[in-house]
């Protein structure tokens, strides 16, 4: 099969033929249909190390499925299915506690035996035991949840990732509630589902926040009430204009530290700032000790702090009852070997999200 491979960090990624294993007892190969191109993938690109190269890069996807394992019972050819970087093992204590976002072991990579990528008989990586940067993955099975036929493939693949992070950390995380204020930083695909998110919970004001112009045009589409320049004007100060003194929660889905400072001094009495962006390794905050004193609270939010196979059927559901949008977040369709040029784009693009489509 065609995979996108980072061989070298910092280097495009080099368009090539892997081959694949058949499924292993817990495995499912699903052919590929379309793939989100996410921060997440340039920054895994321009890493230091951390992992092990070659690589095929790509974890936002759905597809349907053409083989499963002997011990895999709740997938068979021909289901539709989206695919996740939050496998679970479901027995640990995060995963009996609910909270399989947290589980230390996602199945990511084969316990022993023969690599599920290879090339030239040397092993090939597969980024968040996905690979989806390819035209076929094989996964363990708990890192796909089965989806409606009548859900469009392209609009199922935003759910594995942006979607599911950017709403979750409002719904499942912040869990905003009716009447509150929101301020959203960064404009986005994950930040533009956390602004559609806010909406559906009732928040009563939506401040979004972002540098480019049509970014935050586009925040209105998705329910903001206002939006703020950042390139131009001060957003704490700005923010705290709008709401009389600084909202209930703010969203944080840029990873800086500037952003991430500014989500907290944002805030009122009693807000809480919640962070979906991820900073660069190394990087530190500093928050004013006093303002914990007045019941403020910085929280993390680790893929929308969900359960994907609850989430994204709930997402299917609500985006074919047209209460949530999802044809908005697709800025443009684009081939494999185009993948570079939308990688390299990412920083400035104005756009939602590229999504890679395979076949017809």
């Amino acid at each position: 099969m065609r995979a996108a491979v980072l061989e070298a960090f910092n280097e495009p990624l080099a368009i090539v033929d892997v081959d694949i294993d058949e499924p292993g007892p817990d495995e499912v190969l699903i052919q590929v249909a379309a793939t989100g191109v996410c921060h997440s993938d340039r920054t895994m690109q321009l890493s230091a190390g951390g992992f092990l190269l070659p690589q095929v890069l790509g974890h936002e996807a759905a597809g349907i499925v053409e083989r499963v394992g002997t011990a895999v019972e709740e997938f068979a050819p021909g289901d539709h299915v989206v695919t996740c970087p939050s496998g679970f093992c479901g027995v640990c204590e995060w995963c009996l506690r609910g909270r399989p976002q947290l589980c230390l072991d996602k199945s990511r990579a084969r316990p022993g035996g023969a690599p599920r990528l290879a090339r030239d008989g040397e092993a090939v990586g597969a980024m968040a035991g996905l690979g989806a940067f390819a035209e076929q993955m094989l996964v363990h099975k708990r890192a796909a949840v089965r989806i409606p036929e009548m859900m469009p493939l392209d609009r199922a693949a935003l759910l594995g990732c942006a979607v599911m992070t950017g709403m979750g950390a409002v719904l499942n995380c912040a869990k905003v509630t009716v009447g509150e204020s929101v301020a959203v930083i960064g404009c986005g695909g994950v930040g533009l589902n956390a602004i559609q998110a806010a909406r559906l919970a009732g928040a009563a004001r939506i401040v979004a926040i972002d540098r480019l112009a049509a970014k935050l045009d586009r925040a209105r589409e998705f329910g903001a009430s206002d939006v703020v320049d950042a390139g131009s004007a001060d957003p704490v100060e700005a923010v705290r204009d709008l709401t009389g003194g600084g909202v209930d929660h703010a969203i944080e889905v840029v990873g800086r530290r500037e952003t991430i400072e500014q989500a907290f001094a944002m805030l009122r009495i009693g807000g809480t700032a919640t962070i979906v962006g991820v900073a660069p390794e190394g990087v530190e905050v500093t928050i004013p000790p006093r303002e914990l004193l007045m019941e403020k609270r910085l929280q993390g939010s680790q893929m929308g702090s969900g359960r994907f196979r609850l989430d994204v059927p709930l997402y299917c559901q609500l985006y074919l009852e047209g209460r949530i949008k999802l044809d908005e977040l697709l800025s443009r369709r684009i081939g494999l070997d185009e993948v570079n040029e939308a990688l390299e784009s990412l920083d400035d693009f104005a756009g939602a999200r590229s999504v890679i489509s395979f076949g017809d």
